[in-house]
């Protein structure tokens, strides 16, 4: 069984950076793909980045793509989202999920999911 917690969001003005991490419990943790999604109030979850459990393979929505980067630390059963060039338009609530196996950008494939953490970037 893994468990997932998020921490370091917050409140940054536009252009700052943030680093969300995402601690696991267990100990297959290397054996689940790490997700990190998003949800703003009125919208669906979306997805942001993804990686493998082994960290070689990673994928990104194309509106973060250059400027937010995942990353994993399997000694530490960790996952990171580092966020540069905040916008406003990625204020939002951000869950960190895992999978079994290959990573995918469908929420609904994943089935460990954290408390979500807040994100919000003033103009």
């Amino acid at each position: 069984q893994v468990q997932l917690v998020e921490s370091g969001g917050g409140l940054v003005q536009a252009g700052d950076s943030l680093r969300l991490s995402c601690a696991a419990s267990g100990r297959t943790f290397s054996m689940y793909a790490m997700g990190w999604f998003r949800q703003a109030p009125g919208n669906e979850r979306e997805f942001v980045a993804a990686i493998s459990g082994s960290g070689t393979s990673t994928d990104y929505a194309d509106s973060v793509k250059g400027r937010f980067t995942i990353s994993r630390d399997n000694a530490k059963s960790t996952v990171y989202l580092q966020m540069n060039s905040l916008k406003p338009g990625d204020t939002a609530v951000y869950y960190c999920a895992g999978k079994l196996y290959g990573l995918t950008n469908i929420p609904t494939s994943y089935n460990k999911w954290g408390q979500g953490t807040q994100v919000t970037v003033s103009p």
